[in-house]
């Protein structure tokens, strides 16, 4: 015998509940004390705008983090090569003309300096590169 409540035609799931629970996040389910909600969308409210200098600015940050910590990234040249790209497109004239080689690093650099010490100056570089291009 199979014992669970099952779903009554009257409680059927509500897309757009409303339910804010901050950071910029999209998720189609999550589980929330034994319960499931789907359709979440996260997302918190700017600080300003983000300008190139602000990038120019933890990009210069996050390359001296990486050089002061090479020895310990298993990803350096593979940062490095990132770092390469933003200041790449820091120097065009629209910068945000490289916005589908930035949207690369931002979903990727993440991954690379995940765990070391290097990881919130990446952390903060996406951040802002995310809200630079939006």
């Amino acid at each position: 015998m199979i014992m669970g409540r099952g779903r009554r035609e009257s409680e059927q799931p509500t897309h757009g509940s409303g339910i804010h629970i901050g950071a910029d996040n999209n998720a189609p389910n999550q589980n929330v004390v034994g319960r499931n909600i789907s359709y979440v969308h996260q997302h918190a409210p700017g600080n300003g705008a983000v300008d190139t200098e602000t990038v120019r600015g933890l990009l210069a940050s996050f390359r001296a983090e990486v050089d002061d910590n090479e020895s310990g990234l298993d990803h350096a040249v593979a940062v490095r090569a990132m770092t390469d790209t933003i200041a790449a497109s820091l120097c065009m004239p629209d910068p945000r003309a490289q916005a589908g080689a930035l949207r690369g690093v931002v979903q990727a650099l993440p991954a690379l300096v995940a765990g070391t010490v290097v990881e919130q100056g990446g952390e903060a570089l996406v951040h802002a590169i995310a809200g630079w291009i939006g």
